[in-house]
């Protein structure tokens, strides 16, 4: 193991901090070196959303938040700032758009030039994607043959045409991670994982692809040879400038010159952080449950999965080829499904008397009422729900998807919602398992699942989605494995560990397994399964 963070003091113990910012929040976390954290802090950010599905952000409140949660960890922990070894970013994919001396231009109509960030789930750019998929470019055939309006160059296409002057004006366009890595170390380099995953960089071949540009109507930013989106892409975990400069080191209560490492997308350092458990990472397939979901499945060879996002050449985990899935909505499905039935405020009442959220509320009474939580799936008899409030991402790549609800009745009670409740969590392990079958068929099976994530956290849900995958479901010793993930980066990048897949092993373990139910409960998901698959094309032919 070499020390070579320049930061460090001589002697005594070493730190981590990862750092992630969310769609709803910044995080921090401080590690020690055997992966466990000591120490958090965390700062809610504001979300702004506009008629068109616009959803914005503040590259400046995010950043100060991003301090803030910084200075908090480390004071909490009782560490000298002297004593941290590397930081890490990750982030959601957003759009972040800064003019010259990196000023916040407006990307909206508000014209608030704080308003700097496309948000990942905006989705004002449809019209967009629909005609860069009626092109067929061959780059196509890595976001699973259709690209998304999650994804960067649609929301760059919708900028060029219906706000030109704030894209000409742009001096940088980044993903938020590499925001994040840039105004810390006033390095412009790029991660392999945010432009390969939302920008169709060819990370196999080290290349951004002009063609691409030039015929969906970006070719300006080829011709400038791509200084605005990025010249130099590096691998997740590599340092970047000389670590912090001294007026970031300031912001964040740090040194100047801590080492930090090229970032990643938030679900991805999910995956860092977990998929390592248990053999190999090609092994496993790390799913993310919180606002979205995200599915990640390493490969030694590409495969081409249609309507999986993919196969992208060292985005997660460096030297194997990810595949990418999950849905836009998930954790955020769950609340949109509850909110409307009629006993939703009743008991959200009960809940907050007792300190609980609606939904682990909802999941002690589920267990209570089924005895043993592989029986759970039986209260929501009848009940059937297709939770695509925000369209498919895979495996069929349907932004204009909906979601499906068939058996509901005229009960107003909170047992009923309950039922609601455990309907829809089937709903997501059935979309999982749909995932898991198309790659699978594909050539890239798994077998296992590793979770992570705000919204997989309870027992009751951990058990549903394996029963409903029939795939044995892992949880990890830390129970932040996003900012585990994030710091795995900078413990690269400080040099405490020679490469992410070393971090890996080193930094995460197992914490218990949910092994899938017997032939009954097996017998129930299947024709459970069954309904969901025909809702859901019923939903696609009556469309």
């Amino acid at each position: 193991m070499s020390n070579t963070s320049s930061a460090r003091p001589a002697g005594g113990e070493r730190y981590l901090v990862g750092v992630d910012v969310g769609t709803g929040s910044a995080r921090a976390g401080l590690f020690d070196l055997s992966g466990r954290m000591l120490a958090s802090g965390k700062r809610d950010i504001s979300l702004f959303r506009e008629p068109g599905a616009m959803v914005e952000q503040s590259s400046t409140e995010i950043w100060a938040a991003v301090c803030a949660s910084v200075r908090e960890a480390v004071a909490k922990a009782g560490v000298a700032p002297e004593a941290v070894a590397g930081i890490g970013f990750d982030a959601t994919c957003s759009l972040v758009v800064l003019g010259e001396g990196g000023a916040p231009l407006p990307v909206g109509p508000s014209e608030d030039p704080a308003r700097d960030i496309i948000v990942w789930m905006d989705h004002r750019a449809v019209n967009e994607v629909e005609r860069i998929n009626a092109t067929n470019h061959d780059v196509l055939r890595y976001v699973g043959g259709r690209i998304s309006p999650e994804m960067e160059t649609p929301k760059l296409l919708w900028l060029r045409e219906n706000r030109p002057q704030v894209f000409d004006a742009a001096w940088q366009f980044f993903d938020l991670a590499d925001f994040l890595t840039w105004r810390a170390t006033g390095d412009l380099a790029r991660s392999t994982c945010t432009v390969t995953c939302k920008w169709t960089y060819l990370a196999h071949e080290k290349r951004w692809d002009p063609s691409y540009f030039h015929a969906i109507g970006l070719g300006v930013l080829a011709e400038e040879d791509f200084a605005r989106i990025g010249q130099r892409v590096v691998e997740p975990g590599t340092p970047l400038g000389a670590g912090l400069t001294a007026q970031a080191a300031g912001e964040l209560g740090l040194v100047a010159g801590t080492p930090v490492g090229a970032g990643m997308i938030d679900a991805h350092a999910g995956g860092i952080g977990t998929v390592g458990v248990d053999g190999p990472a090609e092994s496993n397939l790390g799913y993310v449950f919180g606002t979205s979901s995200c599915t990640m499945t390493s490969t030694h060879a590409p495969v081409f999965v249609p309507g999986v996002w993919g196969p992208y050449f060292s985005a997660m985990v460096p030297g194997l080829w990810l595949n990418e899935g999950g849905q836009s909505a998930a954790g955020a499905a769950i609340e949109q499904l509850l909110s409307f039935h009629p006993a939703a405020a009743e008991a959200a009442a009960q809940a907050k008397a007792r300190g609980l959220s609606l939904p682990v509320f909802l999941a002690e009474l589920a267990a209570g009422r089924a005895g043993t939580l592989s029986d759970v799936a039986r209260l929501a008899d009848g009940l059937h729900v297709v939770p695509e409030f925000l369209g498919n991402r895979a495996p069929f790549a349907d932004p204009h998807a909906r979601a499906a609800i068939v058996g509901l009745g005229m009960e107003r009670d909170i047992d009923n919602l309950v039922s609601l409740y455990i309907a829809g969590l089937c709903g997501i392990g059935y979309g999982l398992r749909q995932i898991i079958d198309a790659q699978a068929a594909a050539g890239a099976p798994v077998e296992k699942i590793v979770i992570s994530g705000g919204a997989g956290q309870l027992d009751l849900v951990r058990q549903l989605l394996a029963d409903a995958t029939g795939k044995p479901l892992l949880s990890t010793r830390s129970e932040e494995p996003v900012l585990l993930g994030a710091a795995i980066l900078g413990s690269v990048a400080g040099g405490a560990f020679e490469d992410v897949r070393s971090a890996m092993a080193a930094l995460s373990a197992t914490d218990r397994i949910y092994r899938p139910a017997g032939s009954e409960a097996a017998a129930l998901h299947a024709r459970r399964y069954d309904a969901f698959q025909r809702l859901q094309q019923l939903a696609r032919d009556i469309r």
